[in-house]
């Protein structure tokens, strides 16, 4: 039993790497863990075969059918920019093709998107945003948001996932339950967002409740809606905003991806080890830890703790990695992308360096 426990708790974690090549330290907690994937960032990533490399040999000490993940929304947020080339933003994508009345380029963004993602081997991109895009947050969020409306949001959504999932790309909808609202920054401290649940139900929630059949997972982020039910508890670790309103209130069976567990929005409201266990008793699916391997294993093991301790806990672990491992196998059943060649690599970095300048190009046609 203590076996199963212990495979059940690693297939609920996501976690990050430090360098580009793993350490022997790593292969040894990895090993121990298994966990359900990793996650990268640029101080993983040198070049395409590289960044293969380190994918394969960790996902090999991961569960099956692991999750390659990367954060590549493009501007800001964008961990291939200095490998392969700068993609443009998704706000910057979203003002050209309504200024130019060519939706098509939000769908080619996806899939540009997801061709460079598959191109250094991963298999899902945490994107696409779709918090709106209002003065509170503006300077928090800058690019990474393409709409003040629910509207232009799912609009744009909609054909950025048709892109990634044309490629064979797995993406993301965040930051649930909305940060388009926020003052404050979730890597830091925990915003505070004062709508009430009406408001946000009609405005903030409508992507999620538009698109709860086309997102494959959705990232909860760490801010506190005091106005709302779930009062000042961070949405990442509360029963009402993942059990009430993601899986019963809209419907959404799909998987549920935490913010990075690392972030100060979570740090400074509870240690990790509470909020790990908050979170997977709240509903959550997969947890995401960015970076430190000694914060990644007091996870792992207070999970276990509590899962020996609480056989109704046992059973969240067992039923959660079970249903993680069934979406997973569906997601990734095409296996590991294959290779470009050295031609097809250089020709996708000439498809992404040209369509940056037709947006950019709309965007200087933009009246001032």
């Amino acid at each position: 039993m203590k076996a199963n426990l212990r495979k059940a708790t690693g297939s609920l974690l996501v976690v990050g790497l430090g360098g580009t090549a793993l350490t022997a330290l790593e292969r040894a907690w990895l090993k121990l863990v298994r966990p359900a994937g990793v996650i990268l960032f640029r101080r993983n990533i040198l070049d395409a075969r590289q960044t293969r490399a380190l994918l394969a040999e960790a996902t090999a000490l991961c569960a099956p059918n692991a999750f390659r993940c990367v954060d590549v929304e493009g501007g800001t947020v964008d961990r291939l920019r200095d490998a392969l080339a700068p993609m443009p933003s998704a706000q910057a994508v979203a003002k050209a093709a309504r200024r130019t009345g060519k939706s098509r380029l939000i769908r080619e963004h996806g899939e540009l998107i997801a061709q460079g993602v598959k191109a250094f081997g991963f298999n899902t991109t945490l994107a696409p945003v779709v918090d709106l895009a209002l003065p509170e947050s503006a300077e928090v969020m800058s690019s990474r948001a393409v709409g003040a409306t629910a509207e232009h949001v799912v609009d744009f959504a909609r054909q950025f996932l048709a892109g990634l999932a044309a490629r064979g790309v797995v993406g993301c909808g965040k930051h649930f339950p909305g940060l388009g609202a926020g003052t404050r920054d979730t890597h830091l401290e925990t915003p505070v967002i004062r709508r009430n649940i009406r408001e946000l139900w009609r405005k903030d929630l409508a992507p999620y409740r538009e698109l709860r059949n086309e997102l494959p997972m959705i990232m909860v982020n760490h801010a506190a809606y005091p106005e709302s039910p779930g009062k000042t508890r961070p949405a990442s670790v509360s029963p009402y905003w993942i059990t009430t309103v993601l899986r019963k209130r809209i419907g959404y069976w799909g998987i549920i991806f935490s913010d990075d567990l690392e972030m100060g929005g979570i740090l400074k409201f509870m240690p990790i080890e509470e909020a790990a266990v908050a979170a997977i008793r709240a509903g959550m699916d997969l947890i995401e830890i960015c970076h430190s391997p000694e914060l990644i294993l007091r996870v792992y093991e207070a999970l276990i703790a509590e899962g020996e301790r609480s056989a109704a806990f046992c059973q969240l672990l067992m039923g959660r990695s079970a249903h993680v491992t069934r979406r997973s196998a569906e997601l990734f059943a095409s296996g590991v992308p294959a290779p470009l060649t050295a031609k097809q690599f250089d020709a996708l970095r000439e498809r992404i360096q040209r369509f940056r300048k037709t947006v950019m190009k709309a965007q200087e046609a933009l009246p001032a």
